[in-house]
């Protein structure tokens, strides 16, 4: 895992310019805390920083082979799960190998196989090639987006890198944020392809973006398509295990220490179960996350039944794993300091709160033990596993479903936002138009019997929102929040074999013992404890510490010291005034969200100084 970026230009001398590539590449330092290295022609300059994971000596990047027809510079971030099968075919097609590392067998694979290359890997991938035979530049992004990759074009060329502020860092990238910027940030459609950022764009997921001399192009070389399901649901339920022990052993390769991100509920347990097989006499080392005086506090909501301690014990028992819980304060979730990591981590001024910061300070945990983590991430979206996708009201709803179950209240009056841009923003109008958008997409199944019914298709277009969409934005956060810390997150459940079989998997096979998730519970109901295979659906744990709520006031109470400051560009006064003297015991969650979504804008600015236009 790794931070690349780089610059193309056709009519500047770039071996004057290392300076700049030089500061570009210090921004992806925590992603690549290892080593760091630069490669520089006339055109093309590339940065790559580096998380040593496999074939810790030989995987250095940038790694470049010279042709006779000229020099091909790769820099590479993720992994290629299937590389072994890839190198073994390649040196059967007279290709010869300096190091063991996957960086090669796609560098070399490009040089044998082309853009096509890309048809071949299974992994989760971002990275750029620079051929000097054509003078082309070539970015492309894996399946599923599980690795970020932003580009912005400039005069001449382009600039690119794994996060936007590798981008800003170059004197060409100005830091703007235009109405458009601010209106994605709150609308939670998770646009393909945009950008806070104004003029930065990103690489699509299963997207293939060259610029040469001619332009720049686009082109898709995997989208998520309907096909037709022959198999029944025996034989679903087999394929889905076999799948996910194939993707857990290839994920589970690594020469450095790994873990599994151990939540007490299904998705988890079933990596820590199969984790735990292939592993063998090794002990599968898992971590969780708790907070102090969770058990005391803990009130039942919409999104959670219980706490997760009980559930977590029962898992890590059953496989004997190596087990450590990261009990995280109240105090340190409301640290200024660990805010302001995550909105620097993520470059972007809306966060989860408290749930972001105790991912951000798990991680941070894990990484002083293991280097690589498994996780969960995407069971719901693949196998229906959010309660909202079960409601009558939602499935039939026009508009995205996470919005109607869990933001709508949120947003329905702007809560928090100064009331100006609040009109400006129309968000509605907007959301409108994504959706409609979104569903233009979707291919309905037509068979020999006609199309799927109604109600077929409408979970269809459920689960195809909830991939496209929304977990794209989970993978992005957590991404952004373990490589802050230098910590390699990967997502078995992100396998694009098995989000292509069950996607495709009617909505009566994911249900067909009457619970959510129905097909991943029986394809690993043999390997886990009857507690955690029967458990419901129980979100990430958000704290219910009284003293949170507090410090949240008096933070934003700071704020409104500082009236100068210009988040009062974006934040309504008055209302902040209202909600810091309510009493924070018992503090509503619009309240809580309002006061969370200030100080997140609030230390945007302060990092960023972004050049706000608004109208």
């Amino acid at each position: 895992m790794c931070g690349i970026t780089g610059w193309v230009s056709f009519d500047r001398d770039l071996t004057r310019e290392r300076e700049t590539l030089d500061a570009m590449t210090g921004t992806m330092a925590c992603r690549g805390p290892d080593s760091s290295g630069t490669w520089v022609g006339r055109n093309a300059a590339l940065g790559h920083r580096r998380l040593a994971v496999i074939d810790l000596p030989g995987g250095r990047q940038p790694m470049s082979v010279q042709t006779p027809d000229g020099e091909v510079a790769l820099v590479y971030s993720g992994e290629t799960y299937n590389f072994t099968e890839l190198r073994e075919e390649l040196v059967r097609q007279g290709e010869r190998f300096t190091t063991s590392s996957d960086t090669e067998v796609v560098l070399r694979g490009y040089l044998r196989w082309g853009e096509t290359l890309v048809d071949r890997l299974n992994g989760m991938y971002a990275f750029a090639l620079w051929d000097a035979r054509s003078r082309k530049l070539v970015m492309i992004r894996d399946r599923m987006g599980i690795k970020p990759l932003y580009y912005h074009p400039v005069p001449g060329g382009l600039l690119f890198g794994s996060e936007p502020k590798a981008i800003l860092a170059n004197p060409l990238a100005q830091r703007v944020v235009n109405v458009d910027g601010i209106r994605e940030s709150l609308s939670y459609a998770f646009t393909p392809g945009h950008c806070l950022w104004a003029g930065m764009r990103q690489v699509e997921p299963g997207t293939l973006v060259t610029l040469d001399s001619g332009g720049l192009r686009e082109r898709t070389y995997w989208r998520l398509e309907t096909r037709p399901h022959t198999d029944d649901v025996a034989t679903t339920v087999a394929t889905v295990r076999e799948l996910l022990d194939d993707t857990v052993r290839r994920q589970l390769v690594a020469d450095v220490p790994r873990c599994v991100l151990l939540s007490g509920g299904l998705d988890s347990g079933t990596l820590t179960a199969l984790s735990a097989a292939h592993l063998g006499e090794e002990r599968v080392r898992t971590f969780s996350v708790d907070f102090t005086g969770q058990a005391e506090n803990f009130r039942p909501d919409e999104l959670r039944d219980a706490v997760d301690a009980p559930f977590v014990k029962a898992m890590a028992e059953h496989v004997g794993s190596d087990h450590a819980d990261i009990v995280i304060g109240a105090k340190a979730l409301a640290d200024p300091d660990i805010r302001r990591a995550t909105i620097t981590a993520r470059d972007l001024p809306i966060s989860m709160g408290d749930i972001d910061f105790s991912l951000y300070l798990l991680f941070k945990e894990i990484r002083k033990r293991s280097t690589v983590a498994l996780s969960g991430e995407a069971a719901d979206e693949i196998f229906g596993g959010y309660k909202h996708m079960h409601i009558p009201e939602i499935q039939q709803a026009r508009t995205f479903p996470w919005i109607v179950f869990n933001i709508g209240a949120f947003d329905k009056d702007g809560t928090g936002i100064r009331p100006g841009l609040w009109s400006d923003l129309k968000l509605e109008e907007y959301r409108r138009e994504q959706y409609e958008s979104a569903l233009g997409e979707i291919r309905r199944l037509q068979d020999t019997d006609g199309p799927e019914d109604d109600f077929e298709y409408r979970m269809r277009v459920m689960i195809y929102l909830h991939l496209t969409r929304f977990m794209r934005f989970l993978l992005d956060r957590k991404d952004r929040l373990s490589m802050a810390v230098g910590l390699e997150v990967r997502v078995p459940f992100c396998d694009h074999r098995i989000v292509e079989y069950v996607y495709n998997a009617p909505w009566l096979f994911k249900t067909y013992d009457g619970r959510e998730k129905s097909l991943l519970r029986g394809a690993v109901r043999d390997v886990l404890p009857n507690s955690v295979a029967l458990r419901p659906k129980s979100a990430y744990p958000s704290t219910q510490d009284p003293y949170y709520f507090t410090e949240l006031q008096e933070q934003a109470k700071e704020l409104l010291a500082r009236r100068n400051h210009e988040v009062f560009l974006l934040i309504d006064r008055g209302w902040l005034e209202t909600a810091t003297g309510r009493e924070a015991a018992g503090m509503d969650r619009l309240t809580r969200l309002g006061l969370e979504r200030t100080l997140d804008f609030a230390t945007w600015l302060d990092v960023y100084s972004p050049d706000l236009r608004l109208s």
